[in-house]
């Protein structure tokens, strides 16, 4: 069963929250963070991408990041900016995405319960980016970007979640890119209690988004044999029902020495084609392809879409088996030099635009991969192809800071 915690959270003044919290580390290149940091100290983009205020061009990985990220968080700390609470708590987060709404627990999840599977994954980790958050949270004692949590919806937390959001926020902001934020401090016995109590009641927590800074979490704590707060990390945890998750699209540098006719000859053995389609798939087993400057859509045919491994019949895994591989020569996507992933927060106007400007050949605009899938692979103990979800809204950094 999970086993959550209550943590006295650093977190930021109200009326500065919306200057400091920040998108999270790795959604953003260090150019976009500086243009996006510009002028604003207090931009926790100082603490999470501190190379912004090293020379162009330094090393992101180099001794210098690290420490001018602890230098910056000091001075935030020192200045008041980050205020921590007297009291262990737990915390609601509610975020507004156009008429998207989701509402999470944020709490200290166990690394325990993360090295014992009780906290499912789904992704493999790269160690370089495991190395970098270790360094990352040695250096700041801090867990400062939150793991994106998901649970199987459960009646009884949804219940005391709406009663919590209906009472005045401690933190209310709405971000340059239109989403709103906002907290709420639940710090008496009785709820924190309940909230315990409800969790314990839950067999698995599912890991959404998130995988690195889990995985660098429990190597803290091994290597700290759990000395402080190193025991457990910073997650929101969502009901499953509230996910949003957009798709995960890909562009492709060339047509592997195809024509475009020859390319949708081959395309034709795999999908049934409609020409003049949509740009946006509407159901699973669906593609869109875009290709010299006009939409197709995409369905595969029905033996390709034949099987029971919840792994097998993912739109990604079917793509990559029987069109990228075999048509493409694309065997590994991990390491190819010939795709690129575009999230499906950048719309299918973005692939328009990547493929009409001759950077890439063609582009294909996916279904989005369902929550039950995530949870079914988990469960299974599988592994989804990379790039496979793409999360919004995504959870701002500084909102909450573990402090270990």
């Amino acid at each position: 069963m999970a086993k959550i915690n209550p943590f006295a959270a650093l977190r930021p003044r109200p009326e500065l929250a919306s200057r400091i919290c920040e998108l999270p580390y790795d959604v953003m290149s260090s150019a976009e963070a500086r243009e996006m940091a510009a002028g604003n100290p207090l931009s926790f983009l100082h603490v999470s991408k501190p190379e912004i205020d090293l020379p162009a061009g330094t090393d992101t990985y180099s001794p210098a990041v690290y420490a001018k990220g602890k230098e910056n968080f000091a001075r935030l700390i020192a200045e008041g900016a980050l205020r921590q609470d007297p009291q262990p708590c737990y915390y609601l987060y509610r975020q507004v995405m156009g008429k998207h709404n989701q509402v999470g627990w944020v709490a200290a999840a166990s690394c325990e319960d993360y090295l014992n599977n009780i906290i499912k994954k789904h992704e493999f980790t790269r160690p370089d980016k495991e190395d970098d958050r270790v360094r990352h949270i040695e250096t700041l004692n801090s867990q400062t970007g939150p793991v994106f949590l998901t649970y199987r919806a459960n009646a009884a937390l949804d219940e005391l979640a709406a009663k919590k959001t209906s009472e005045t926020p401690d933190i209310d902001f709405t971000a340059k890119d239109g989403v709103r934020h906002t907290a709420w401090v639940i710090g008496d016995a009785k709820t924190v209690q309940f909230i315990e109590a409800e969790f314990s009641r839950i067999p698995f927590l599912y890991i959404a988004d998130g995988h690195h800074r889990s995985a660098a979490a429990a190597r803290v704590y091994q290597t700290r044999k759990g000395a402080g707060e190193s025991g457990s990390f910073l997650s929101v945890i969502f009901p499953h029902n509230q996910m949003q998750i957009l798709p995960y699209n890909r562009v492709l540098k060339s047509l592997n020495g195809l024509t475009a006719a020859q390319l949708l000859e081959k395309l034709d053995a795999v999908f049934i084609i409609k020409p003049q389609g949509a740009a946006q798939p509407t159901r699973k087993h669906e593609l869109g392809l875009f290709l010299n400057g006009q939409w197709h859509t995409l369905h595969f045919r029905p033996q390709f879409a034949a099987t029971s491994d919840p792994i097998e019949k993912l739109d990604v895994t079917l793509l990559q088996k029987y069109v990228l591989a075999p048509i493409f020569g694309i065997d590994d996507p991990r390491t190819s030099k010939e795709i690129n992933f575009v999230g499906g927060i950048r719309g299918t106007a973005e692939l328009e635009k990547l493929v009409n400007n001759g950077e890439y050949a063609c582009a294909f605009s996916m279904f989005p991969t369902s929550i039950e899938d995530l949870m079914t692979i988990a469960d299974a103990g599988g592994i989804m192809p990379p790039k496979s979800t793409w999360f919004e809204p995504k959870l701002r950094d500084a909102m909450f800071c573990h402090m270990i």
